[in-house]
């Protein structure tokens, strides 16, 4: 589904005309300056039409594209959703079945500081260096410039290679049927085998949009006083039957390994003892409105617990995240905007 973005026509030449797929495999392929009038953003929230199709079960294999191409998502039969930090992953630990990566080899991994640490444990297993950089291509494109990194990606739905130095969608897409080419498995076998050897990395977004800059600013602002004073360190929260125990916070900085500059101020981070996330990050805005950003990431190694609804893992990390940065209260919100 290429969502009646630019992709459209190379979806028809590439799948249809190249590699025979039928010619009603591909849709909204004809670009349209106001894309039919959807939201060309390839995720559960807009991409439905994909999403409903997928639904059926007829299907084995669906994708979506945003509307200039560079990002995507991978559907499974009966809608199984793999998320794009796990799509990531997944890519790495099966770069054998990659021809590019074959011949060039690997040298190191990227991802984005808020992306789940699914990456770094495939790294961890491959003895590959991860690179760990503020939201933005263009850290990236530093890292493979040098020849430090040739896979990246970021949990908004990204990933690129060394060959481009870019983030693309479609060659996104045929690296996942590469990887079904050569393993002869499906989607879902694919990712349930994935997280059986590495563990599941349960994992959302939830953006807060819209909101006063002034109002923004000044949560995050309470917020980072009071995560990085050193008191903060070895608190416990009890939700429920949980206990999380703080670990370690920081304001991310990032000095870049190339030409030495220093990036600050890129989200605060909450990790616990049993490795969970919290991260709170403001969004670029025009200035007139902001985003403000909560990610939420928790681990789970054992198999018997790989089937749960992420909300459902991830609610008392929430519930944290929402009692201790008062977001609902100081914006009159009583939920994000969109769930990824």
């Amino acid at each position: 589904d290429a969502m009646h973005g630019v992709m459209g026509p190379y979806v028809r030449k590439v799948l249809c005309d190249e590699l025979g797929a039928p010619a009603n495999s591909a849709i909204n392929c004809v670009p349209l300056e106001d894309f039919g009038g959807q939201h060309p953003d390839p995720n559960l929230t807009y991409a439905t039409t994909l999403l409903e199709a997928m639904k059926g079960g007829e299907y084995g294999f669906g994708a979506a594209f945003d509307a200039d191409g560079d990002r995507y998502m991978i559907l499974g039969q009966n809608g199984f959703f793999v998320s794009p930090s796990d799509s990531l992953a997944i890519i790495a630990a099966n770069l054998p079945c990659i021809p590019y990566f074959r011949q060039m080899g690997v040298r190191g991994f990227g991802r984005s500081m808020p992306t789940s640490m699914a990456l770094d444990r495939v790294a961890k297993s491959m003895k590959v260096p991860v690179y760990e950089t503020p939201a933005g291509w263009r850290f990236f494109s530093n890292l493979m410039d040098s020849g430090r990194c040739n896979l990246c990606g970021e949990e908004s739905f990204g990933t690129g290679s060394d060959h481009l130095r870019e983030k693309d969608g479609l060659w996104a897409v045929l690296v996942w049927l590469s990887i079904i080419a050569a393993r002869k498995q499906s989607v879902e076998e694919i990712v349930r085998d994935h997280w059986a050897k590495f563990g599941r990395h349960y994992y959302c977004r939830f953006d807060y949009e819209g909101l006063d800059p002034k109002t923004t600013y000044y949560i995050m602002r309470d917020l980072e006083a009071l995560v990085t004073d050193k008191s903060f360190i070895g608190q416990q929260f009890a939700v429920g039957s949980h206990v999380y125990s703080v670990a370690k916070t920081d304001s991310f900085e990032y000095v870049d390994p190339v030409d030495g500059t220093v990036t600050k101020k890129q989200g605060l981070r909450i990790i616990f003892s049993d490795a969970s996330r919290l991260i709170f990050r403001l969004s670029s805005s025009s200035g007139v409105r902001a985003t403000l950003r909560l990610y939420a990431e928790s681990y789970e190694r054992d198999p018997s617990g790989h089937d749960q609804e992420p909300q459902a893992v991830l609610s008392p990390l929430i519930a944290i995240a929402l009692k201790i940065s008062q977001i609902h209260e100081r914006t009159g919100r009583r939920g994000p905007t969109v769930i990824t």
